[in-house]
């Protein structure tokens, strides 16, 4: 209802002051509608921006370049495949902007190459009936009943957290669940979705939103709790298949669990009870020396890796509460360290995707002008507008095939509609209020179905259809043949754009596996040799990210995250202990850092031989210079250089080697 009162307020005003594309505004209307309101105005913002850079690239391009339609369609052709490129980049609600930037001059350009004189017009009174449509949208969505950005972000905060404190409380069972990686690798997604929903909260108007940085330092706790909880877990099952978890560590693992059962207490509880875990995980460790087996060096891990959990649920529960409060002030004295140096969080970047996704734009753009000219059709032009403004918005799909096709069936539907209306209930319709009568029901219903994923695809395409200017303008009411003309260039031009999809981006889903897998590898190798001080958060962010663009990838293709071949989450833990050895190798004097820098280097060379097609095992040798530093390290006259290096050296081994034999044992 919100959506048909903000295109009916749109299209009205636009007759109202005389605007000779109305329905630009009606069709806006609906692009920009959301149900958060900070979304609504942050998309509509964007949209803003994109449309006047769009629309000034059509009046700069045209004048020059209008004696050379080979010019001119090869630099509208690489403007889109520009903004396409950066918004591929981009992965943020942000990109939309630069999708829209390219295709707007597409729609401007290409309608004007039989009337070059009037493109300053054309895109002034396209910028015009854009804004007014986002004026519309933002005033309905954003002030009648708004739905609140921060009410919805603190219920999915609310929802992550219950499911990470599940998680991890699972995760110290003596007998693990085999669901229970599949299901803690969904935090990845829901890190990124808070990332994502965090974009639109200066734009909140429902209430004090709460601040972005503590969005974001809730991400990089969130973050942290898949590693370690998955580092626990490891070293438990290991210990129990060396029968090495003592009364003492069986008892330890009990009460954290209770702990998590009552972590909704007070603050104040919840603090004291975890002092009090923690302390006593501090108690148990062992000491590293020259006489420690390794299973001590396993309860070693397991104690300081679940110190380190809990650590972190006490603060993702600080942060929680202080994002919902309305207070400024820290519900906490730990909430200015852990606000401390927040920043965007890192996104994984693929440069070959986004130049296949610009070249695919270029080549539709340049393509369909050929058989456009070749084929002397009139209204040509419409169906290469529509195919290069296609393959832009769904340039960033894993299959671009998928939304087109429903593109297509949404088309077909608008144009039965359309003509419905055109031809048999428009011309008996007196007055913009019969207008708008006559137009709700099928507006109210495919309205509604926006909001359902599985109809959404079909719904808008439907609702931007019943926009077409035989309907909303009026125009050639009584001419059967102009409109099945449009009608027939609208569905060739989806058609063209699946064609070039399917050419295209045939393998894209294949091939963006292989090489986000091979993004995390060759960022490891690289890591490996580096010699500056470690960023182990902008490291877990970055793999997240992988890990939430892979897992769905890998659905698709039918193959599980867990394999092997697949398993980022040890791909991260491993990153993660590289983290710890460098760190170690900085802080020690260079003559004592020669095992280390063995280590670092092997696994540098481990990674950068890895292929996405088979995976090898780790090299022997790989194992025995961590067994030489865990030896060499164990005699070393600092007790805190000891610990240190035994964590991180244990948690390699262990990611590496998980069915290796015990040090002692590999040695004999």
């Amino acid at each position: 209802m919100k959506a048909f009162a903000a295109a009916m307020l749109a299209t009205g005003v636009a007759f109202a002051i005389g605007l000779e594309r109305p329905y630009w505004a009606f069709i806006t209307s609906y692009v920009v509608a959301q149900p958060l309101a900070g979304a609504v105005l942050s998309k509509a913002l964007f949209r803003v921006i994109g449309t006047f850079v769009g629309a000034c690239m059509a009046v700069v391009m045209v004048p020059p370049l209008v004696n050379s339609p080979e010019l001119l369609t090869l630099a509208i052709a690489g403007w889109l495949a520009l903004c396409v490129f950066v918004s591929l980049l981009d992965r943020t609600p942000r990109s939309y902007m630069f999708v829209l930037a390219g295709y707007t001059a597409v729609l401007i350009v290409l309608p004007a190459v039989e009337a070059p004189g009037a493109i300053f017009e054309d895109a002034v009174l396209r910028v015009q009936e854009i804004t007014l449509g986002i004026l519309c949208g933002s005033l309905v969505h954003g002030v009648v009943l708004p739905g609140s950005v921060s009410k919805f972000l603190l219920g999915r905060v609310a929802l992550i957290l219950a499911d990470a404190e599940r998680w991890s409380r699972d995760s110290l069972a003596l007998e693990p669940d085999p669901a229970l990686d599949g299901e803690r690798r969904r935090l990845a997604q829901d890190v990124t979705e808070l990332h994502q929903l965090s974009i639109h909260l200066p734009f909140e108007t429902s209430r004090l939103a709460p601040r972005v940085r503590v969005v974001r330092a809730l991400q990089d706790q969130l973050s942290m709790v898949m590693p370690l909880g998955a580092a626990v877990a490891d070293r438990i099952a290991a210990l129990r298949e060396r029968d090495g978890v003592t009364s003492g560590i069986e008892a330890l693992l009990a009460d954290t669990q209770g702990w998590f059962d009552r972590i909704d207490a007070p603050r104040r509880q919840r603090e004291w009870e975890a002092a009090r875990l923690i302390a006593r995980c501090s108690a148990m460790e062992p000491d590293v020396g020259p006489t420690s087996d390794w299973t001590a060096l396993l309860r070693l891990s397991v104690l300081s890796r679940l110190s380190s959990l809990i650590a972190v649920h006490l603060d993702v529960r600080d942060l929680a509460e202080q994002m919902a409060t309305l207070d400024r002030r820290p519900v906490s004295p730990r909430i200015p360290a852990l606000l401390e140096g927040r920043r965007n969080r890192e996104l994984h970047r693929d440069v070959p995707r986004a130049v296949r996704g610009a070249l695919g734009a270029f080549a539709t753009i340049v393509v369909g002008s050929m058989l456009w000219i070749f084929s002397g059709w009139s209204d040509g032009g419409t169906a290469v507008m529509l195919a290069g403004v296609f393959l832009a918005l769904f340039s960033a799909a894993d299959n671009p095939l998928a939304p087109l096709k429903g593109f297509l069936v949404g088309t077909l539907i608008a144009a039965t509609l359309g003509a419905i209306y055109v031809f048999a209930i428009l011309p008996r319709v007196d007055g913009f209020a019969m207008f708008a009568a006559a137009l709700a029901p099928p507006l109210l219903v495919l309205g509604s179905l926006m909001c359902s994923p599985r109809y959404a695809g079909i719904a808008l395409p439907s609702l931007m259809g019943m926009g077409s200017p035989f309907i909303i303008a009026a125009k050639y009411s009584g001419h059967f043949a102009t409109f099945a003309n449009g009608m027939l260039a609208q569905v060739s031009g989806i058609v063209f754009a699946i064609v070039m999809a399917r050419l295209l981006q045939g393998a894209g889903l294949e091939q963006a596996i292989r090489r986000t897998l091979r993004a995390g590898w060759r960022d490891i190798a690289e890591r490996s040799n580096l010699m500056a001080p470690p960023d182990v958060r902008g490291w877990i962010n970055r793999m997240l990210d992988r890990l939430a663009l892979l897992a769905p990838r890998l659905a698709m293709m039918g193959k599980q995250p867990g394999e092997p071949l697949y398993d980022v989450l040890r791909d991260l833990r491993t990153g993660v202990a590289i983290g710890e050895l460098r760190q170690l190798r900085l802080d020690l004097p260079p003559e004592r850092t020669a095992p280390l820098t063995t280590v670092l280097s092997e696994v540098g060379a481990y990674y950068r031989r890895l292929e996405p097609d088979e995976r090898p095992p780790a090299d022997p040798e790989l194992l025995g210079g961590i067994d030489r530093a865990l030896d060499v390290f164990a005699r070393d006259e600092d007790a805190g250089v000891r610990r240190q290096a035994a964590l991180a050296l244990v948690s390699l081994r262990r990611n590496l080697f998980p069915d290796a034999l015990a040090p002692s044992e590999v040695s004999a």
